[in-house]
């Protein structure tokens, strides 16, 4: 048990590690532009088409729920506001988290892995380059960038999909929908779910990145890491988005 307790520290010691070499080569000349954009493209390519698809689905669950509870207690002009504030503070950056980690988080790890396996990272050192700066960085720096924009999409396509279901199928009012939603909804949320979605990105890549460098033992290896990557990642973003949404409610006023 003694010596589980110590490996896991071990590892954690060397994540908190990468966490500050990401951070202090972030300013580092000169910045791989190329490689920032495949990588951008990549995520994306990878993850939007299921995000989106997902996000549908999230956003009709929501309302139905909320509808139906609202209902039975007799609100049911504030639908469209518990609806939709549980799309854009919670469900949106979690979709986006979720998909960003189990699509381009194991896209990362198993390209580093590969490459930690076949010793590219091991040569580039010898050479004097930095594997941090030349390959996490850039990846880093995508992952968040693409989680922002998806979690954009998720909000407008959860929203959007949550207006359709409780509008047309358990015959909400539209104005209702709207007027309740903007009544009691803030710019804060919004600036909360896009920051969480950054957060969210940072993890995943760092995560898969360390687990992709660390990969040892073969094609085998590499496999265990990509796992092992999207299950540490998945735990992490759940604890963060919990304290987040602490954090938010007690520093920002919530309307009345």
């Amino acid at each position: 048990m003694s010596n589980i307790a110590v490996a896991a520290l071990r590892q954690s010691g060397s994540l908190f590690a990468l966490v500050l070499d990401v951070l202090r080569a972030l300013p580092r000349r000169p910045f791989q532009t190329k490689e920032f954009i495949q990588q951008c493209w990549f995520i994306a390519s990878v993850t939007i088409v299921p995000t989106a698809l997902v996000s549908i689905p999230f956003g009709a669950v929501i309302a139905l729920q909320l509808g139906t509870l609202t209902r039975q207690l007799g609100a049911q002009s504030f639908t469209g506001a518990a609806s939709v504030l549980a799309v854009i503070r919670e469900a949106s950056p979690i979709v986006t988290a979720l998909l960003i980690a189990g699509a381009g988080g194991s896209a990362i790890c198993a390209d580093l892995g590969s490459r930690k396996i076949r010793e590219e990272i091991d040569a580039m050192e010898v050479l004097g380059i930095s594997p941090i700066h030349r390959l996490v960085v850039p990846r880093v720096l995508a992952a968040m960038l693409v989680s922002l924009l998806l979690n954009g999409l998720v909000s407008v396509v959860g929203v959007a999909g949550g207006y359709f279901f409780n509008v047309i199928i358990q015959g909400g009012t539209p104005g209702a929908y709207i007027a309740s939603f903007t009544a009691l909804a803030q710019l804060a949320d919004l600036w909360t779910s896009e920051i969480k979605a950054v957060i969210f990105g940072f993890i995943a890549a760092v995560v898969a990145s360390y687990k992709g460098l660390t990969a040892g033992g073969g094609p085998k290896g590499v496999g265990d890491a990509v796992n092992q990557s999207v299950v540490i990642t998945f735990m992490f973003l759940f604890v963060v988005n919990f304290v987040v949404s602490a954090i938010y409610f007690q520093v920002v006023p919530q309307k009345i």
